[in-house]
């Protein structure tokens, strides 16, 4: 898949920094922004796949597992005292198991909420600084559908990706009189190698095409793409807001 079919000049030597971004969606989003002649620095907790990624894309990869948050702290420094402020953040990383209510006890539930709500909060709080300083930036939330169909049997996921709908509007009102933006997109049903392993076999595909407006399925490239525009200057008056990527599947 290519990136660059559309070309966002304002992206070109821009530092931007993506959570998650050794595989599935996350990769094809360091992909995208380094096709933009984009700056690219991306974190994760798998280091071999980390690693190839930034093989195969030339970004700059630091290993950070994001539930430690002296160690993303720390890891954002390192991205500015190597290339700058950010100008870019894609709050990227997540992870949506399953788990039966009943079933979930504290250390998992606190667990769920910090791979999916609590790193976005504070890799925003650890960029925001520089981004004031240069007055401007662009900070990516990642939601997901999921809350808003009610997905069952995947609780702790869904309520941590409402919360972001509301960190997301706050934080747009917290620091837009800086010129920081900060937006949300919400995708739908993604097909990732991750989905295809676990979940997503032909007739959980059927499932969702029969659900969609649109008769075919999505994969990272359609995240990808909003987030390049998100990132760049054309979306200059866009904050405060969720852009939904599902193919029209909220829409039965």
């Amino acid at each position: 898949m290519t990136y660059d079919t559309v070309r966002y000049h304002s992206l070109e030597g821009r530092n931007v920094l993506i959570t998650g971004g050794a595989s599935g969606i996350g990769e094809a989003m360091v992909t995208a922004f380094r096709a933009q002649g984009a700056h690219v620095s991306f974190l994760d907790i798998d280091e071999g796949a980390g690693k190839a990624t930034a093989e195969a894309t030339g970004a700059v990869f630091y290993a950070c597992d994001l539930t430690d948050v002296p160690a993303l702290r720390d890891a954002v420094t390192k991205v500015e005292a190597s290339h700058g402020a950010v100008d870019v953040l894609v709050n990227n990383a997540g992870k949506d198991d399953r788990h039966r209510m009943d079933e979930v006890e504290p250390d998992y539930w606190r667990r769920m909420l910090a791979l999916n709500l609590d790193h976005q909060f504070f890799a925003t709080q650890a960029v925001a600084k520089g981004m004031r300083e240069k007055g401007r930036g662009s900070i990516v939330m990642m939601g997901s559908v999921s809350w808003m169909r009610g997905n069952p049997v995947m609780v702790g996921y869904t309520t941590a990706k409402a919360a972001i709908n509301g960190m997301t509007r706050t934080l747009a009102r917290d620091l837009g009189p800086d010129g920081v933006r900060v937006n949300c997109i919400v995708p739908g049903a993604i097909v990732t190698e991750r989905q295809k392993a676990l979940w997503a076999g032909p007739e959980e595909s059927q499932k969702f095409i029969d659900l969609q407006s649109l008769k075919y399925r999505l994969d990272a490239g359609h995240v990808a793409r909003l987030a390049l525009f998100l990132g760049s200057d054309e979306s200059n008056g866009c904050t405060g807001a969720n852009f939904i990527v599902d193919a029209g599947l909220t829409q039965n």
